[in-house]
């Protein structure tokens, strides 16, 4: 068996296993296989019991982090998601909570160098070409992890981390809307006409509201796995919205590309403290919590005059976007203008904590 040297991270509601690329083969086209049996993919059974893996699409994560060569950058991030039944690794989008453990894992690493008692790391996103401000806490030159923030799915509390992102519009597809439409009718084989907004902020989402599905959009993600034939509805509209967006070049191809587009199930708000609900289909599972780059594309859809989401807020001007999950609310700020126009989504920010799990090595 070979072993790599690892870091284990939690980030958000997602975990991670991160490696410095300086420790991983220069030839990426062997780094596919070392991610699948470091995570226990592909596991028939769900569970990836050889692996560090969790059998569910938030804990099935690996980035991958050096020193950047980008003048507006400290580090160069990659993300990875590993398929938990196939063996399949897809690097087309970013993980908005995995984002949140790259700065203090760049710190621990050496890889950027802090004084006083905050660091920003100025972080280039390889998969979407973004750039990502975090600014986190940091005591005697290393991360603090302690701390009183709490945030929803996640036990207990921890030190604050702001991630800033800059221009997020595009990040997939080179466009805020890669069809050039807010809202619009998506035939779907097998489903019919559904109306839709296809939106690329931080990463690609489809969303799609929960009455038109014949969903209430309050169901939890358990209840939503045991519709078989529900998944392979919204796996369908999916891989539609996918070649309507130009990520995939037909519904076939679209099957190779488990991460984006996410889809997101929309529905009015069910409390004072939120001002919409929202259910995630990430990796072809319900997700429990929330993706934060879909997060942060609905935060920035709720702002776009016509869309699903402006529509479930009933249009009300909305300065900070409080998103009710099966977890609890989530809240983001978006800055979204039209300029010329064409609406452009110029930054969008929340808060996450992250934890230090391990560092040692994996067996593959």
């Amino acid at each position: 068996m070979k072993s790599y040297r690892a870091t284990y991270m939690r980030g958000g509601t997602s975990r991670a296993l991160i490696f410095n690329e300086s420790d991983l083969p220069a030839d990426k086209k062997s780094w596919d296989e070392i991610f699948l049996r470091a995570l226990g993919s592909p596991d028939p059974y769900g569970r990836q019991l050889n692996g560090m893996g969790g059998g569910i699409s938030s804990l099935s994560k690996v980035a991958v982090v050096r020193a950047s060569g980008n003048p507006a950058a400290d580090v160069d991030y990659t993300f990875a998601q590993v398929s938990v039944t196939e063996s399949k690794v897809d690097y087309k989008g970013n993980c908005g909570n995995i984002s949140s453990a790259i700065g203090p894992f760049a710190v621990l690493q050496g890889l950027c160098k802090v004084t006083g008692g905050e660091a920003r790391v100025r972080i280039f996103n390889t998969n979407t070409q973004k750039i990502i401000h975090s600014i986190f806490p940091v005591k005697d030159s290393l991360p603090e992890f302690s701390g009183d923030l709490e945030i929803p799915g996640v036990a207990g509390s921890g030190a604050p981390i702001r991630l800033e992102f800059q221009e997020p519009g595009g990040a997939s597809t080179g466009s805020l809307l890669p069809t050039g439409k807010i809202c619009e009718s998506l035939h779907v084989d097998g489903v019919g006409t559904i109306e839709v907004s296809m939106v690329d902020a931080a990463n690609a989402c489809v969303m799609v509201r929960a009455r038109d599905l014949g969903l209430a959009g309050t169901e939890t993600p358990a209840e939503l796995e045991r519709s078989g034939e529900l998944l392979k509805k919204l796996d369908l509209i999916r891989r539609h919205a996918s070649v309507a967006m130009g990520i995939s070049k037909n519904l076939e191809d679209a099957a190779n590309y488990i991460a984006i587009p996410y889809l997101g199930i929309i529905s009015p708000a069910t409390g004072p403290d939120r001002d919409f609900e929202m259910r995630v289909i990430a990796s072809g599972q319900p997700h429990k919590a929330l993706p934060l780059t879909v997060s942060l594309c609905a935060a920035v859809t709720a702002k776009l005059p016509g869309s699903v989401i402006h529509e479930a807020v009933q249009g009300r001007a909305l300065s900070m976007v409080r998103i009710g999950m099966p977890s609890g609310v989530l809240q983001l700020s978006a800055d979204v203008e039209k300029e010329g126009g064409n609406w452009i989504a110029r930054s969008g920010s929340f808060y996450r904590t992250a934890r230090l799990l391990f560092v040692g090595e994996v067996f593959v």
